[in-house]
């Protein structure tokens, strides 16, 4: 009962909190800005020569266009809409692909983002922690001070610089992966092995450049966590007691560090996320961060809050999700 009480309910409220906000932010920016969609598409049509209409048709065409963007009545009434057809499911039209729906669009891209970012999240954290143990322990070994060296001249290096290194590395020089796209020309999505390998294949740079770097990150928390760990009594005591050094490495060491470093994972959802958006479009990998330079380029306003929306609440999610299974790994929050 404590638990649900002092544990898991302030976490709900504030996983509630953050997406009422964030909801609210992409709602309020989009009408500060200087751009209007139904004047931008009003001045596109007039460039296809829609300026022979008729003016009462063009207004009318207008007022239509507005009831779509929600852009009708008081800025209360707008944010109410707003909500309204959030619950629903419904972002409106989008721009780029008149009429078809925003949800549906985001919907097809989103696996291939979610599944690269599932990917990446776990990779880099158990590779990073491993390795950046095992260098914490032995942090007077000269391969250990090597690696650190290797990991602190990755993690500074932006995503986008990684990608473009390595798909002039691997796809250009060396042309051993696909340069762009999700999966080849002419292949039909299939649940067959030639296409699960092909769509693994494309998506190897791009997930390579993201993991690399995420394996950096935690590498050097990892390690400056252990080095701390290894100072404390009780490790001191398990070596004098004899214990051996792989079993105090993972038993003792490495499990006390991985439970900051479970809080961290949190916190580095949205970094990767937004990592994961600009690997995208450097690849033309079809996932949301493809789906969003295209929305911004077309000025697609619905499209923009729609894949907004969808990030907000996705990483919300996904760090309640790492927080909720704290408590399985920390018996201090569950005895608390």
């Amino acid at each position: 009962m404590n638990l649900l009480k002092r544990y898991i309910i302030p976490r709900l409220i504030q996983y509630f909190a953050v997406i009422f906000i964030g909801v609210t932010v992409v709602f309020l920016v989009p009408r500060f800005t200087p751009l209007d969609p139904v004047v931008t598409v009003l001045n596109r049509m007039t460039s296809y020569g829609a300026q022979y209409l008729d003016p009462s048709a063009i207004e009318k065409l207008k007022d239509t266009m507005m009831e779509l963007y929600g852009l009708k009545g008081s800025i209360w009434e707008q944010y109410l809409g707003f909500w309204k057809r959030l619950f629903k499911g419904d972002f409106g039209p989008s721009l780029s692909i008149f009429p078809t729906p925003v949800i549906s669009i985001i919907a097809n891209s989103l696996p291939w983002t979610s599944g690269l970012l599932v990917v990446v999240a776990i990779l880099s954290w158990i590779i990073g922690n491993i390795l950046g143990g095992i260098a914490g322990y032995y942090a007077d070994k000269k391969w250990s001070k090597l690696m650190s060296i290797i990991a602190m001249s990755i993690y500074p290096i932006p995503y986008y610089i990684m990608s473009l290194v390595l798909l002039i590395l691997f796809a250009y020089i060396f042309p051993i992966f696909p340069m762009v796209g999700g999966y080849s020309i002419g292949l039909t999505p299939s649940l067959s092995l030639e296409f699960i390998f092909n769509v693994i294949k494309h998506a190897t740079l791009p997930a390579l450049s993201l993991i690399l770097i995420g394996i950096g990150w935690w590498f050097l928390s990892m390690r400056s966590l252990t080095s701390t760990i290894v100072a404390e009594d009780f490790v001191t005591y398990a070596e004098v007691m004899g214990i051996p050094s792989r079993k105090i490495l993972f038993q003792y060491v490495m499990r006390n560090g991985l439970l900051p470093q479970i809080t961290n994972l949190a916190l580095q959802i949205g970094g990767v996320f937004s990592g994961s958006l600009i690997t995208e479009t450097v690849f033309s990998y079809p996932g949301l961060g493809q789906l969003l330079y295209m929305a911004i380029n077309n000025g697609d306003f619905n499209l923009i809050m729609g894949i907004a929306v969808l990030s907000i609440v996705g990483i919300a999610t996904a760090a309640l999700l790492v927080d909720l299974l704290y408590p399985l790994f920390d018996p201090r929050v569950r005895y608390r």
